[in-house]
């Protein structure tokens, strides 16, 4: 694909993300954190497969293998902030 059409892509993804995560009323920010973080979990399939299947060589390797560690951590980061705003809506014991 030519550059220029990627680019634009993505601008124009930027701009619909942040109109509407703009628009979400503050009481559905969990639920919509913890499904988003479900979904990014397919980016750990695709660093999977960039490791195995598509690499080519060892910079391939490596790439893939750095996509799939910081997409690891992506997911497991968003459920460990998606816990812990869940934690503050529970009855604390006296």
């Amino acid at each position: 694909m030519d550059l220029v059409l990627l680019f634009f892509i993505f601008v124009l993804a930027a701009f619909l993300g942040l109109e509407l995560i703009s628009k979400v009323p503050s009481q559905l920010h969990t639920p919509l954190m913890s499904g988003a973080n479900a979904i990014s979990g397919i980016t750990i399939v695709g660093a999977i497969l960039a490791t195995g299947i598509g690499a080519e060589g060892s910079i391939g390797m490596i790439l893939g293998f750095l996509a799939l560690v910081f997409a690891t951590i992506n997911v497991v980061g968003g459920y460990l902030v998606t816990d812990r705003m869940l934690q503050m809506f529970k009855k604390k014991d006296k």
